[in-house]
């Protein structure tokens, strides 16, 4: 991980570092820290309030230079809104505004002080959790096919004021933080470089550099034994050949494990039902569902949860070919159910449904699979929510509660069996796609028809899982939600 967090006591007026940010509420009221650096600066950010100059609005910055009086070459004053205790949302927010505007100056280390804004119902852990994860996203920087752009000198520490009762944030932290850049970098990777043999070589080389972690990689003459023949049909347009990735954690002894499953479709073109409508150049990012599910077994690793893991990553290419699969085939997936295809742009769940069935085997606690799977998640949610769909209130609860926590928030949709009508076939048991309406539903009730028995959810993360535009870069989502969610199940399980 690029960028390194650490712990102490500081005083704000007296800290040496290239930057300190400190909070200003709006109406002219300081903070413990700010007001020292108001009285060591001679009142300096007192005439800044009275001039109009620092409003302490929520998420505004104000930097400012060689104060007198002050040790750091910089203090980032960060608006906080009105006085009192902020709530969750409004904190990450004024925190994500801090990271960017850290992000942009050429200061290798900075500390910061807005651990001490109190937040209602949240502790100092996840204050400081909060503010490392925030710095980390944005320290974030692609270089693997270009040179380093901006200045040459970037954030490479941050230090917090703060005791040890809060030293487990920033070891959370830490662990998201290398699994959320382990999941954007496989994301930002162009897809002549990430296929589904990379994908598996990455997993294969951290398996090697972390005892307990164990991998196995299916060919496809291994998928064919299991009779995997709707992700087999995706693959078949293409010259990379298909692998599905396991990953094991052993650190919860003889329990059963969590699943963890991920949409790795390395490139979509669509298949035949080729994409016309623009935007395909983005479709390196739907395998965002794997770097996400693999950047929270990365972090769980890294963190040595009290748990046992099962991740398993369906990798394969959507291209159109001579012996690419059609409009009007009939697959056989390895659970024997028949799949009437529709349109061969709905790979990601042909891909899932083998994968779900193929994780039963080590017998899970609970399953959650991740997918950049519909547009109509998009349309529904847009970019700030992933949709979440289970029929288990307790396990959906869960997953709220992990997203809200680490503000990678879901929104749960209905998987109501009124649905699954809109899948039906004259040709197979049903078909891949269920018309125009409930779009995202629908694609859940398909891979719902793999998972009967089964303690299961679903995350889709097509609006989540990468920035728009054409610069837009992966986010890493759901890997904070994921990992929260497994570090509250080996809680949960300790007790």
């Amino acid at each position: 991980m690029a960028l390194e967090f650490s712990l102490d006591s500081l005083i704000a007026d007296s800290c040496e570092a290239g930057c300190i940010v400190i909070g200003v509420h709006d109406k002219g009221k300081l903070g413990t820290s700010a007001a020292r650096i108001d009285a060591a600066s001679g009142g300096h950010i007192t005439r800044l309030i009275a001039s109009g100059d620092c409003t302490g609005k929520p998420g505004s910055s104000l930097l400012l230079h060689a104060l007198p009086g002050v040790r750091a070459e910089r203090v980032l004053l960060v608006g906080l809104g009105a006085p009192g205790a902020l709530d969750a949302a409004r904190y990450q927010r004024v925190v994500q505004e801090a990271a960017r505007a850290l992000a942009a100056m050429p200061a290798q280390l900075a500390a910061s002080f807005l651990g001490e804004v109190e937040v209602t119902a949240r502790d100092e852990a996840w204050k400081l959790r909060t503010l490392a994860l925030a710095a980390a996203q944005h320290a974030y920087r692609y270089t693997a096919t270009l040179k380093p752009q901006g200045p040459g000198v970037r954030l490479r520490k941050l230090v917090f004021n703060g005791d040890a009762a809060a030293a487990q944030g920033l070891q959370q932290a830490r662990g998201m933080a290398i699994g959320s850049d382990f999941a954007r970098e496989l994301a930002n990777l162009p897809p002549n470089i990430c296929n589904p043999a990379y994908m598996a070589e990455r997993a294969r080389q951290f398996a090697a550099a972390h005892p307990g972690v164990a991998v196995e990689i299916l060919e496809r003459a291994d998928m064919e034994k299991l009779g995997m023949g709707s992700l087999l049909a995706v693959s078949r347009g293409s010259a990379n050949p298909p692998r599905l990735i396991v990953l094991r954690w052993h650190g919860g002894g003889d329990a059963k494990p969590y699943a963890l499953v991920g949409k790795g479709i390395t490139f979509d073109t669509g298949g035949i039902n080729l994409k016309v409508q623009g935007g395909i150049e983005e479709m390196k990012f739907d395998m965002g569902g794997a770097a996400g599910v693999m950047g929270a077994f990365v972090a769980a690793v890294e963190l040595k949860l009290a748990l046992n893991l099962v991740c398993v990553v369906a990798a394969v290419e959507n291209m159109p070919d001579g012996d690419a699969y059609r409009p009007s085939d009939v697959l056989t997936s390895m659970s024997g159910k028949t799949i009437e295809v529709l349109n061969t742009d709905a790979e990601g769940r042909l891909v899932l449904c083998d994968a779900l069935t193929y994780v039963q085997r080590f017998e899970p606690v609970a399953i959650v699979d991740a997918a950049t799977l519909t547009g109509a998640c998009v349309i529904a949610l847009g970019k700030h929510a992933s949709g979440l769909m289970s029929k288990h209130d307790d396990l959906a609860a869960e997953l709220l509660a992990a997203g809200e926590a680490t503000h990678d928030r879901a929104w749960r949709l209905p998987l109501w069996d009124d649905y699954q009508q809109q899948l039906e076939s004259a040709f197979a048991d049903f078909a891949n796609i269920g018309g125009k309406g409930a779009g995202a539903v629908t694609a859940a009730c398909f891979l719902a028809r793999f998972t009967e028995g089964q303690r299961w959810a679903h995350l889709d993360i097509a609006g989540t899982a990468w920035g728009e535009g054409r610069k837009g870069m992966s986010t890493a989502r759901p890997v904070p939600l994921l990992t929260q969610w497994l570090i509250d199940r080996a809680d949960a399980d300790s007790r």
